[in-house]
């Protein structure tokens, strides 16, 4: 039996549950540097826990998977939130699930806009970074600090995540 889901537009009223989306359409802005620069404030609510934690910002180099997406595994991180920028236009794919009495629930998949990223709340189940089409860089910002801050879920039957028609052509 396939299990599917078919990934959808990000916004933000669909996302609230899982974290948050970063992008340039948020009421929270205001002018700085003598008017040359336009300031998004306080995005995502960016969350370190644990011993001796702290916040990391990194670039990770991602490659594409294929489509549709077998999606066998997704992760959590009990300490932090991970928050994922693309630095290039592209959209990507984010797949997070809601958490059950036995694991992770059903996936639900979101294609960005283009320059939009997300914020994972701590403890939410989401899928690996999955560039569409092509390689992509991201500006990443998690938990560093002791204990573990990784936990894998692997499902009993994969799940198969398509995108929408427009962008299978």
């Amino acid at each position: 039996m396939t299990r599917a889901v078919t990934a959808q537009p990000l916004t933000r009223e669909a996302f609230t549950a899982f974290g948050d989306v970063l992008d340039t359409d948020w009421p929270n802005h205001f002018s700085i540097n003598n008017g040359k620069c336009e300031r998004y404030h306080d995005l995502a609510r960016v969350e370190a826990t644990g011993p001796n934690a702290r916040v990391l910002v990194s670039i990770f180099k991602a490659t594409p998977y294929a489509f549709p997406l077998k999606l066998g595994m997704v992760e959590r991180h009990p300490f932090g939130s991970q928050a994922f920028m693309p630095l290039s236009p592209a959209p990507f794919l984010v797949v997070v699930c809601a958490d059950g009495p036995e694991g992770p629930g059903a996936p639900h998949a979101f294609v960005t806009a283009p320059g939009q990223g997300v914020n994972y709340r701590r403890n939410t189940w989401h899928a690996v970074l999955t560039p569409i089409g092509a390689p992509q860089d991201f500006l990443v910002v998690d938990r560093g600090g002791d204990g573990s801050n990784l936990e894998e879920f692997f499902f009993d039957a994969p799940w198969e995540v398509r995108l929408p028609e427009a962008r299978n052509r």
